[in-house]
């Protein structure tokens, strides 16, 4: 390899916003990510539902104005 061409590697500290901080090895320094193994789903077990039943509601009342009588 040519010397002064490639950038310093080392030890560098992963901040997740869930607070969990991991020690890895990169070119960056202090490397910060909003999601980490800790606290995604997937890794935890946990599923965040999501409220679509206003949504839903709010889409028919918008086009009911528009559906033949009796498809409902």
């Amino acid at each position: 390899m040519k010397d002064g061409i490639h950038p310093t590697y080392g030890e560098t500290k992963i901040t997740c916003h869930c607070g969990a901080t991991f020690t890895t090895g990169s070119t960056r320094q202090d490397i910060s990510v909003e999601i980490c193994s800790k606290c995604h789903p997937f890794f935890t077990g946990k599923q965040k539902l999501i409220d679509t039943a206003g949504r839903i509601e709010r889409f028919r009342k918008k086009y009911e104005k528009f559906q033949q009588p009796g498809d409902k």
